[in-house]
């Protein structure tokens, strides 16, 4: 074998893995490493209709003061959203106008939200501020992630829908 056909195979080998990159994501696949949600693969899929209670929703955090604190405290990674933050997966479980009460739970409406609870720490120990409650403003969404030690809108409130890329769909994921 040539020597310049050893630098093309060695090349393409190196460049395969970044080409199989971009055309995941361009398919709209992530990797979720958040204990969240399951580990692993998801895809964003695009979103027709009007956002519901229930929706599994990929969404961009607003840069805020909040969410700058939240990724030097490592509750956010880097990614595609303004401030290079990365997405959050989130579930929808309330819309604009319901009221949210914060104690030792969350309550929408009256109705305590299940897997809900308030932590006071962070899992490192420091002291996590919740939400203070009140009515979901027009154009927010109040979120939320039954996993244990989940960064939601427990502690940083409603948020702008304007921010959602899509509904998450798992592709090939685990709970570890």
């Amino acid at each position: 074998m040539t020597r310049r056909r050893r630098i093309a195979i060695v090349t393409a080998l190196l460049f395969l893995p970044v080409a199989l990159f971009v055309a995941a994501y361009g398919m709209g696949l992530r990797i979720n490493l958040t204990p969240s949600y399951p580990l692993g693969i998801w895809r964003i899929e695009m979103l027709s209709r009007a956002i519901s209670i229930g929706d599994r929703i990929f969404i961009c955090p607003p840069l805020t003061h909040e969410f700058r604190r939240a990724r030097e405290r490592g509750y956010l990674r880097r990614g595609i959203c303004p401030g290079w933050l990365s997405p959050l997966i989130k579930t929808v479980v309330a819309l604009p106008g319901q009221s949210i009460e914060i104690g030792a739970s969350v309550v929408i409406d009256g109705v305590d939200l299940p897997r809900s609870a308030v932590q006071p720490h962070d899992g490192s120990g420091r002291p996590i501020t919740p939400y203070a409650g009140g009515a979901v403003p027009p154009g927010f969404l109040f979120l939320h992630s039954p996993f244990k030690g989940s960064y939601d809108s427990r502690y940083f409130g409603p948020i702008p829908a304007a921010g959602v890329l899509g509904l998450a769909t798992p592709v090939l994921t685990f709970v570890p």
